[in-house]
């Protein structure tokens, strides 16, 4: 019986750079060579629904997982969460895009939220494809995490079986590992899908404050049996609005496809956050103004009225004692005293 495979899944980007497409293309064709190894290439993991041939085939895996995608490990891993792709989050050498410090961790934050509601025992690695243009960088990590998968981390006993996937109906989906190579490169779990939005909780934050949920009007927050928030309506989410996340008190809800860090899930980005552009200081509105403003957009497309920081504004901000003030308020404290 095989007891050290690890399984790879590349989650392909949404773009038609060419960069991007070789760099997959020469990752997986390196990894098909590889012994040990389990890989398969799904369309981009967000945009994937319940039902679609690459959901099936990650919620199979049930030993480690090396998730390649274009996507900060952090939103990476909740998202897989969300899917019932659980696991603990495993330590990787390599850098996400953007970040300086080789010791910071993604991880620091695990005690402070709720945590997810069940947790398989294995561990799920997410390397950021943005990082490195060097395929060897991403193969030779992944060849250091399968050796350690077979000597320091969790037993795998009961979670794998000589296929690793025995129990999938034949003609689901196509797998191609180490052992099988196919054709001219890898084939495709699934087809590619139309670019979704929606938010991911990360769940090694959230304090189920449920701010979210009286902030939102549009249904896509809801409650499950053990009362912990959850994205219940995905698709009721207003494309490329992030309003939610800006309130959260923790920085525990990200959207993966946002183009500023903190809401996108970057290392290092805990309560606190800075979650507006720096260069929108100048008389630019709050955190919680800018969310309203956001919210107030998309009701007005929908037909709806606008109802500013009338309705859902965060607990902590209305009828609040003193307390220490944020980065922005110490930042904009600041800027005041430059009197500019």
């Amino acid at each position: 019986m095989t007891t050290n495979r690890i399984t790879v899944v590349l989650s392909q980007t949404r773009s038609k750079n060419p960069g991007k497409r070789r760099l997959e293309e020469e990752i997986a064709t390196a990894l098909l060579l590889e012994p040990g190894i389990e890989f398969a290439v799904t369309p981009n993991v967000y945009d994937l629904s319940l039902g679609d041939t690459g959901l099936l085939y990650l919620n199979s895996v049930k030993g480690h997982l090396i998730l390649l995608s274009w996507q900060y490990p952090r939103a990476a891993h909740w998202l897989l969460d969300r899917n019932g792709i659980s696991g603990k989050q495993g330590v990787t050498l390599l850098k996400s895009m953007g970040e300086e410090n080789d010791e910071e961790e993604s991880g620091n934050d695990e005690e402070a939220g709720i945590g997810p509601a069940e947790m398989l025992d294995r561990y799920i690695f997410c390397l950021d494809l943005r990082a490195y243009d060097d395929a060897g960088v991403y193969v030779d990590e992944i060849k250091r995490i399968a050796k350690d998968a077979s000597v320091k981390l969790v037993p795998l006993t009961g979670l794998l079986t000589d296929s690793n996937h025995s129990d999938t109906k034949p003609g689901l989906f196509q797998l191609v590992s180490g052992s099988e190579k196919k054709g001219d490169g890898p084939v495709a779990l699934g087809e590619s899908k139309a670019p979704r939005w929606y938010p991911v909780i990360d769940y090694s934050r959230c304090t189920n404050c449920l701010e979210c949920i009286d902030f939102c009007l549009f249904g896509v927050y809801g409650i499950d049996r053990k009362e912990r928030i959850l994205v219940e309506n995905q698709d009721n989410c207003k494309r490329g609005c992030p309003a939610c996340s800006r309130v959260c008190p923790e920085n525990a809800i990200i959207f993966p496809e946002h183009k500023t860090p903190a809401i996108a899930g970057a290392p290092g980005e805990g309560p606190g956050g800075l979650k507006i552009d720096l260069s929108k200081l100048f008389g630019a509105p709050s955190a919680i103004e800018l969310a309203a403003i956001e919210r107030d957009i998309e009701l007005v497309k929908d037909g709806r009225d606008a109802v500013g920081l009338s309705v859902g504004i965060p607990r902590r901000q209305a009828g609040k004692a003193p307390a220490e003030k944020d980065d922005l308020d110490k930042l904009m404290d600041e800027l005041d005293n430059l009197d500019l």
